[in-house]
């Protein structure tokens, strides 16, 4: 999706004064300009390129007194259902967006592009051809929030090749997550929202309120309290409350929180609704002890300092893929706006400090982003420090130049019947996990009619491994292969050289015993096992997602300590390698 036609040129122009253009503003070009009379045709060396040409050229640029038009070139036997829109606001909600977007058809993916500009961009995909071609040309030129939304055809045989992956909430056919609003991301705006953003829950009915008429009422209060507001409407089909995340610093959040409870009230007036209506916050269970204090003392200062009430759900309403606790907060709209203050200043201490801590640690993989993986809800933007960094081991830091092997290759064992789910409709579901992941991803073959495990073999870098191994895990959490309170257990196996297990195991087994007991995972090396063709023997890794996941990083570490070891001996001869200097 790298060529681009330039309209609207003059009969004048020619390839030299095209060139001179596109060298000022420093977008580089693969291929000669093909001009034509009143049009010109021209390849870029990738997306971003293009995308940049687009942006700093189209209806900005004048030659021979005629402004010059830029964007995709797609031939009409190629315009297919999927287009690409520019020029969204940065700040608008996802739920005003959204609506647009179905006023023109039934919307199948809806995808945020990571670009430069302080715009959004969002590849969108409809249901046919025709319901694309009514949505170009009603939506270009569309003015939104004094924005012009700009729409062009993506082709669609290299819109699966090229598109950026960065989207939509959800596993699934929608996209991976995206987060409040379009422009949060590389190159939007700068975030206004600290680390801690503020969740609430709000019951269903009143959701459509607090949006208001094609998003009006939202729009004022991310206006006035200077927030971004996502409301997650689309999750828990069903549920009576749907959970709302509100970014901004703290007095925004609480600014938002106070408004939101406002126009709660008042629409349950309006709709002779009678009952109580709590404030309802959600936190995740690791901040929860430190709000409450030894013996409660915290929450109950907080409770006479404001005159409300505050209760806490049960340990028991959590599991994996939900750790967030429900705060209830009850009194008038005051006393529950003071309450939240108090107590998303002690989330947010809990969490700083954590933070502090957390910076004197090795993350789990290096560089890798827990929060854009899709793996947690998307509402919660905090994950505990626990789960993110690996503590020391053996009396030793975990903090070293570990640089994980390019490419690693794991076998997850699933049960034999959950195979279709992770497989979907004409194997739809895992060509996606594999495109949204970045890892490859295939089914081995049954040993047998009787076999009641089947193993998946990822293959990936560690950042794809978390992706992928997390959404299967996901996956048949989601579609009931494992009860509602019990945790996805999954047997993972991973080939180390065997002259490396031994040192996995260590003296006495002692490594492998701490490795157990920092992981929570049973980690096992079969005994008498005979090395394969590569000289490789299996490790077998058995937990949830989080203990398997820091089980395979500390023995790649482990494997990496190794490998380097073997680099640093003496070469034959007894001269070790000179360094360069």
């Amino acid at each position: 999706m790298n060529k681009l036609y330039i309209g609207n040129l003059s009969e004048e122009a020619s390839s030299v004064e095209l060139e001179s253009i596109f060298e000022e503003w420093k977008i580089p070009i693969s291929s000669p300009f093909l001009v034509k009379t009143g049009y010109a045709f021209v390849d870029c060396p990738d997306e971003k390129c293009a995308m940049k040409a687009i942006d700093a050229l189209s209806g900005k640029v004048e030659l021979h007194g005629k402004v010059i038009e830029v964007e995709y070139s797609v031939p009409k036997r190629q315009r297919s259902s999927k287009l690409q829109i520019r020029n969204v606001p940065p700040h608008l909600p996802w739920e005003v967006l959204d609506g647009l977007l179905a006023e023109h058809g039934t919307v199948e993916t809806c995808e945020q592009v990571n670009t430069e500009t302080e715009t959004a961009v969002v590849n969108v995909k409809y249901a046919t051809k025709e319901q694309a071609r009514q949505a170009m040309e009603k939506l270009n030129g569309h003015l939104m929030e004094d924005y012009a939304l700009k729409v062009t055809y993506i082709p669609d045989e290299t819109a699966q090749q090229d598109a950026p992956q960065a989207g939509r909430r959800g596993p699934g056919p929608r996209g991976s997550p995206r987060q409040g609003s379009p422009g949060v991301g590389p190159g939007a705006r700068p975030k206004l929202q600290p680390d801690v953003p503020l969740r609430m829950l709000v019951p269903s009915q009143f959701v459509g309120a607090i949006i208001g008429r094609e998003g009006a009422t939202i729009r004022n209060v991310t206006k006035q309290t200077q927030s971004k507001i996502d409301i997650h409407r689309k999750e828990n089909a069903g549920a009576a409350e749907k959970p709302i995340t509100v970014h901004s610093t703290p007095e925004g959040c609480s600014a938002a929180c106070k408004t939101i409870m406002e126009i709660i009230q008042k629409e349950a007036q309006d709709t002779n609704f009678t009952e109580e209506i709590p404030l309802k916050i959600l936190a995740h269970n690791n901040f929860v002890g430190r709000l409450i204090g030894k013996e409660g003392k915290n929450l109950k200062k907080i409770e006479q300092d404001t005159n409300t009430k505050i209760t806490i759900s049960p340990l028991q309403d959590l599991s994996l893929y939900n750790p967030e606790r429900t705060i209830t907060v009850t009194g008038t709209i005051e006393a529950c706006a003071r309450a939240e203050e108090e107590v998303m200043k002690k989330i947010r201490e809990s969490y700083e400090n954590d933070m502090a801590a957390l910076n004197l640690q090795s993350d789990l993989i290096p560089g890798l982003n827990l929060n854009a993986l899709g793996l947690f809800p998307s509402s919660s933007s905090v994950m505990a420090p626990s789960m993110m960094a690996a503590p020391s081991m053996g009396g030793q830091s975990v903090h070293s130049s570990f640089s994980p092997p390019e490419s690693e290759t794991v076998h997850l064992f699933i049960p034999a019947l959950a195979v279709g789910a992770i497989i979907g409709k004409q194997g739809q579901h895992i060509k996606q996990l594999s495109r949204l992941t970045g890892a490859s991803i295939k089914i081995a073959p049954a040993d047998g009619p009787d076999t009641n495990q089947r193993m998946v073999i990822i293959t990936g870098p560690a950042e794809a491994q978390f992706k992928a191994q997390g959404r299967i895990f996901g996956k048949l959490k989601e579609e009931n292969f494992f009860g509602p309170k019990e945790e996805v257990k999954l047997e993972a196996q991973i080939k180390v050289p065997s002259s490396a297990a031994g040192r996995v195991i260590g003296k006495g087994g002692k490594t492998v015993n701490e490795l157990q007991n920092l992981s929570s995972a049973e980690v096992v090396v079969p005994r008498d096992q005979t090395p394969d063709e590569n000289d490789q023997v299996i490790v077998k890794i058995t937990g949830h997602f989080y203990a398997s996941q820091l089980a395979q990083r500390k023995i790649q570490e482990i494997l990496s300590q190794v490998q380097r070891q073997q680099q640093q001996k003496p070469m034959p001869g007894g001269q070790p390698p000179q360094r360069r200097k």
